[in-house]
């Protein structure tokens, strides 16, 4: 524990990028209480015949669910099921690897209600992020999907 005397020659700065050891830091304390991030990218793409990418998703797996960072579609492409296609490899991809769910954000309302048009649940938002408008968060458990393992703070607790 820092005393009051040792906190005086303590010196904050600004640093121009993020700082690998903090994450490092917070990463060892944060799989100590709830097990390892096991982090793995996922990225799904479709490409026309000259190879010109029409569509993707970006995620990642992490503690046995798979967040949805990026899903995109070109305009001229909308509308033709290349969305739902998307997600139907990403939650293939989830289950293969033993995850209960999938996770996503958006800030548009109509990708919204598309997400729960697939099954996807409200799980949150934030009013005035970004400003004038919302950040929704959705989420949908795998109903296939094996059992969550309890996580090491859990197991102290006798959960």
């Amino acid at each position: 524990m820092i005393k009051n005397e040792e906190i005086e020659k303590i010196i904050l700065s600004f640093e121009p990028s993020e700082s690998a050891e903090l994450a490092a830091r917070l990463g060892e304390e944060i799989a100590a209480h709830f097990g390892p991030r096991e982090e793995r990218p996922v990225c799904v793409v479709a490409r026309d015949p000259e190879g010109t990418l029409v569509a993707g998703l970006n995620g990642v797996s992490h503690w046995r669910w798979l967040y949805v960072r990026h899903l995109w579609v070109e305009q001229s492409q909308r509308g033709r099921g290349w969305g739902r296609r998307l997600i139907a490899d990403a939650e293939r991809i989830a289950r293969e690897r033993g995850c209960v769910g999938v996770y996503v954000d958006t800030f548009d309302l109509r990708a919204a209600a598309f997400y729960e048009a697939l099954g996807f649940e409200r799980a949150g938002e934030i009013v005035g992020f970004p400003p004038g408008h919302e950040r929704y968060i959705l989420s949908k458990q795998l109903a296939d999907a094996p059992p969550p393992c309890p996580s090491p703070a859990s197991r102290e607790r006798g959960r």
